[in-house]
């Protein structure tokens, strides 16, 4: 049985879209149930973010065995006219997400700079 994941009220930054993508970015073998987990979202709703995503053309998956591995279009645009407009790709959105990531993850105290 899967866990719903507990409701979010009020906004955030990010978009769900945003959230599956990045997630894909990490794993691009992930599962839909996986994926689900990470953003706290339903199955369902993954499911059809990510058939989103490919109609728009932002994400393609190849079947492999009982699972999907994703490929995201780095070059694609984003949607909205203002980030559209200044040129802005998948790929500056996923580096500024993925950026994130890795500090979360890194030990408290840990720097991204050397010391000198």
């Amino acid at each position: 049985m899967t866990e719903v994941p507990e409701p979010h009220n009020g906004w955030t930054f990010l978009t769900n879209h945003a959230r599956v993508l990045a997630a894909i970015a990490d794993n691009q073998q992930a599962r839909v149930r996986d994926i689900a987990a990470r953003c706290r979202l339903t199955e369902r709703a993954v499911q059809k973010i990510i058939a989103d995503l490919e109609q728009a053309g932002y994400l393609s998956h190849v079947r492999q065995g009982r699972g999907n591995t994703y490929r995201i279009d780095p070059n694609r645009i984003l949607r909205h006219p203002t980030e559209a407009g200044q040129g802005l790709t998948v790929a500056s959105l996923l580096s500024l997400l993925i950026q994130d990531e890795d500090h979360r993850a890194r030990p408290a105290g840990e720097s991204t700079h050397a010391s000198g």
